[in-house]
Order: structure tokens, then C-alpha cells, then sequence
């Protein structure tokens, strides 16, 4: 494989280069700090906020994300992105994601750090390709108050041990799927939750991304499709190519509960008025 193709984001195995780079980063930093330490610190932590979800009847994930892959460059370097997150909330979004992939995003866990702390008690959601429950107890001595798990690029094991690691600290979990196959492999391991509220707190969600991270293609429809497979035991996520009032709308019909979404407020004038009027179409 040339350099060329290894840095392409819209090669087939987008999804495998970057599961593999975050494996990396995992050991590297486990290597500096043990899991026992970080444990530690995690336990230590003060508890995070919860997720409560609004009696309105849809709620809205904003993103604060510097990159997009297929997008290019979001923000400068003169980003703010306690500035974004601060602008969000007043909007009214119910929680936050930090992307924290650095080399596609250009996140980092210092954003996450700094707007968990700028946001408190607004609950973020570290996004990212975590694969292990190590990267659990990072997000959570960084100030998250929940964790993104990609369904496709866990086994049910790893999946089962991230969601016990996350949940045993107070956190919430998005579990994203993209199709049928994503869905069936991560159905059991949720199935054995139980309740995925805690009286109001709502500790799991599980999202459908129309964005096959694979090739990076958007199927739109595929909120559509997917929408009567998915079990009515927890509130939905709809994730990806997300913009308008009227899709909001769409997927609000459709049974969606919840949106995620980054590019379209990180490009907005206004990301304060932009949240707004996405809440208020769900409603």
C-alpha cells in the first residue's frame, strides 16, 4: 500500500485504519499509566452528570469536532471549543460529544477535558474509536460523563466489559450501529442490561449512523429502513448527515428519540440558534 492510499479517508477500510490506530494509542498510553492506577482515579472521580432526557420528547447531541474526513477542516486553529459547547448548551442540547481521535478529527482528550469542565452540568460524551475499557476509565478521569461504542469493531466480550466499566462509573453509553448485522451482533450484550434507565437517568442509548464508516457513503434512508427493527426498550440516536428542521422532523415521525449532531453547528454562524431550532422540529 503507497502513503498515498494509506492516508486516504475514503478508502473501504476507513473504519479498520482507525480501529487500529486507536489500539495503539490505547497500549501507548497504558504503557505510561497502568490500568490499576487509572482505575483508581476514575473510582476517585467525582460522580459524572447524568443524562436526562427532556419531557419534550426529543433531544439533541451537539458535537464539537475540528475535522471531518470528509468534510476537511471544520474549525481553525482558533477554535474555541469551550466557546462551541458553551453556545450549544444556551441552545438547549441536552448533552455534548467531543471527538478525541486525533489524526482524522484532530481531536484530542484535552478537548474533551476542557469542555467537560466548561460545560458542568451539561453531561459530554467522549466520542471516539475506543476499543477497550481502558480508553473507559480515559474518558472518564477526563470529565466524561459518557462514552461512544462502535458496535462493528467490538466483539461482544470487549463490548460487554467497556459497557460494565462505563455504566459501574455512573456513565452513559451510545452503542452505534449502521445495519441489521451491527444490530443483531450488539442486541444480545444489551438485551442483558435490563433497564436502561436508572429512575430518570438514562444509561444506555443506541444509535444508528447513516454513515457506513467503512467507505464514509451516507444512506439517509437508512434511518428509514432500520426503524422497525430496532427494539422500543431504549431511546434511539439518529448520527450522520443531519442539518435541516424538516429531517429532524422526519426522524422524529420515524420513532428517533434523539439526534447527533456536529459538522452542519460546527459550520453555523450561530450554533446557539442552530440547536434550537433542531430541538424545537423534534418537538
Amino acid at each position: 500500500m503507497t502513503m498515498a492510499n494509506r492516508h486516504n479517508p475514503l478508502q473501504p477500510n476507513f473504519l479498520a485504519r482507525m480501529t487500529e490506530a486507536s489500539r495503539a494509542r490505547a497500549a501507548i498510553a497504558e504503557a505510561e499509566y497502568g490500568m490499576a492506577e487509572l482505575q483508581q482515579l476514575a473510582e476517585r472521580s467525582t460522580a459524572p452528570p447524568p443524562l436526562i432526557l427532556s419531557d419534550a420528547g426529543f433531544d439533541l447531541i451537539a458535537e464539537v469536532k475540528r475535522r471531518s474526513p470528509t468534510e476537511g477542516q471544520l474549525a481553525g486553529q482558533g477554535l474555541s471549543p469551550t466557546d462551541q459547547a458553551q453556545a450549544y448548551v444556551s441552545g438547549g442540547a441536552t448533552a455534548l460529544s467531543v471527538l478525541t481521535e486525533p489524526s482524522e478529527f484532530h481531536g484530542s482528550v484535552e478537548d474533551l477535558r476542557s469542555v467537560a469542565t466548561a460545560v458542568t452540568p451539561a453531561p459530554v460524551m467522549r466520542k471516539d474509536f475506543l476499543v477497550s475499557p481502558y480508553q473507559v476509565l480515559e474518558a472518564r478521569v477526563s470529565g466524561a460523563a459518557g462514552v461512544l461504542l462502535v458496535a462493528a469493531i467490538l466483539d461482544r466480550t470487549t463490548m460487554q466489559d467497556m459497557l460494565d466499566c462505563a455504566l459501574g462509573l455512573g456513565m452513559f453509553v451510545l452503542v452505534e450501529v449502521f445495519d441489521r448485522v451491527h444490530l443483531d451482533h450488539c442486541m444480545p450484550v444489551l438485551e442483558s442490561l435490563g433497564s436502561v434507565f436508572d429512575g430518570d437517568h438514562c444509561r444506555v442509548l443506541l444509535g444508528v449512523n447513516c454513515r457506513d464508516l467503512r467507505s464514509l457513503k451516507v444512506n439517509f434512508e437508512n434511518f428509514a429502513e432500520i426503524a422497525p427493527q430496532l427494539p422500543t426498550t431504549m431511546p434511539w440516536v439518529a448520527e450522520s448527515g443531519i442539518a435541516e428542521a424538516a429531517q429532524v422532523r422526519e426522524l422524529a415521525a420515524l420513532g428517533y428519540r434523539l439526534a447527533l449532531v456536529g459538522t452542519s453547528l460546527m459550520r453555523s454562524r450561530d450554533p446557539a440558534a442552530a440547536v434550537r431550532a433542531l430541538c424545537m422540529a423534534g418537538q
